[in-house]
């Protein structure tokens, strides 16, 4: 009976190629990269709230095709937590398998750090799409610790043109006249957005002419990219 049960385990992990292990040089989210070309450099905060939510800082994440990005992770949080990058529907199913299990990732699309700790994770984003960076722990997605990730083509189409009108540095927003935002499937109007970033309302006042990507992030219209 135990071999059967061993058996049946083994068939299972070989049967989920590409999660935080595998082939990470096919993997739908990209590959590792190399530190010394790295194209920018993004630092990430995990925490816990005094209500209960756990979360990344930023929230979510664009970059271009092709990109090297080498993330600096630190963990200001008291639980131990991880930060893998994956696609949505992969991470769903990793997740899953850790609740079933006790498992710990050490792969290079992942890093697991203690309270206080801070560790490095350098991609590629070889493949354009939606892609998803996640704490896999048990209840700690649940609480919140997931942010999509949008790799755009490098020609730009995903990017769409628009007009500052305003910006609202005490509330986090900017107010754009923009063209259709295709990817929304929205017409030419003036919109109100938050940002993914503060820092990128350094980067805005009214009058500019920009290119921007605009994604719904947990049902608000955010800006995810400027150019």
């Amino acid at each position: 009976m135990n071999k059967i049960l061993s058996a049946a385990l083994i068939g299972a992990l070989s049967a989920a190629p590409a999660l935080a292990g595998g082939t990470h040089g096919g993997m739908e989210v990209g590959k590792p990269g190399k530190a010394a070309h790295a194209d920018r450099e993004v630092a990430v905060t995990m925490k816990e709230t005094d209500d209960g939510e756990m979360l990344f800082e930023p929230s979510s994440f664009s970059f271009a095709k092709d990109e090297t990005v080498k993330f600096v992770i630190t963990n200001a949080g008291e639980l131990e937590h991880e930060f893998v990058l994956d696609t949505a529907e992969r991470n769903v199913h990793h997740k899953a398998m850790m609740a079933k299990m006790e498992m710990e990732h050490d792969d290079p699309n992942s890093v697991r750090l203690e309270p206080g700790a801070s560790g490095e994770v350098v991609w590629t984003f070889s493949n354009a799409g939606t892609f998803e960076f996640a704490c896999l722990i048990p209840g700690h997605y649940e609480s919140g610790m997931h942010g999509p990730i949008a790799v755009l083509d490098g020609n730009g189409g995903s990017f769409t043109k628009g007009t500052v009108k305003k910006v609202d540095a005490a509330s986090g927003k900017v107010t754009i006249i923009h063209e259709e935002l295709v990817n929304l499937e929205m017409p030419a109007m003036t919109m109100v957005f938050r940002v993914a970033d503060d820092a990128m309302l350094d980067q805005l006042k009214a009058g500019d002419a920009i290119e921007f990507v605009a994604e719904r992030i947990k049902g608000k219209l955010t800006l995810t990219a400027l150019k």
